[in-house]
């Protein structure tokens, strides 16, 4: 999965040279809030990365428990034709037989160790994508905030700045929600 990009750089040059130019208290304020914003897209942006890697090797954890599953049961069914053909023959040694149903009782009962193993990676991985998808939600937010602050900027309008505060608050809102 990819890594939600952040395109702030050339908006946060943009801001910075406003600021400067202004030299009024207004300005400087969008501006630094602007660079917590940037700062908290960043941040945001990686964990979600992180998030998501870490959805896919648990799955990928979880498809090899799957597989180890289905060996399990090949192997359980292999036992259990042994133990049919053993029975069927008239001279059937009735140790091998008893090792056979033991040896098959033995693979069930270790699928269903690796089918609880498994299901819970797949749990996993579904618990990380979701803190995938509210991180990146977050960073949406944030970008979003980013670029009103600076139209708010250059276009000298306090409430598109307000607009861009309470944009950036739910912001930190979903960025929280994904780290829990």
């Amino acid at each position: 999965m990819e890594d939600p990009e952040v395109p702030t750089e050339h908006l946060h040059e943009h801001i910075h040279e406003a600021a400067h130019e202004s030299h009024d208290k207004w300005s400087m304020l969008v501006a630094i809030s602007t660079a917590f914003m940037a700062a908290f897209a960043a941040l945001s942006s990686l964990m979600a990365g992180h998030q998501s890697n870490e959805a896919l090797i648990t799955q990928i954890k979880a498809s090899d428990q799957w597989s180890y599953y289905n060996a399990k049961g090949i192997k359980a069914e292999v036992a259990d034709a042994v133990t049919k053909i053993n029975y069927s023959k008239a001279a059937a040694d009735t140790a091998s037989t008893a090792s056979a149903t033991a040896r098959k009782a033995k693979l069930k009962e270790d699928q269903a160790q690796i089918q609880e193993k498994a299901e819970k990676l797949e749990k996993e991985s579904e618990e990380h994508l979701a803190k995938d998808v509210t991180l990146a939600r977050a960073v949406t937010f944030f970008q979003i905030a980013i670029s009103i602050s600076a139209i708010s900027i250059l276009s000298k309008k306090r409430s598109l700045w307000y607009i861009s505060l309470a944009l950036f608050a739910a912001g930190i809102f979903q960025f929280v929600m994904g780290l829990l």
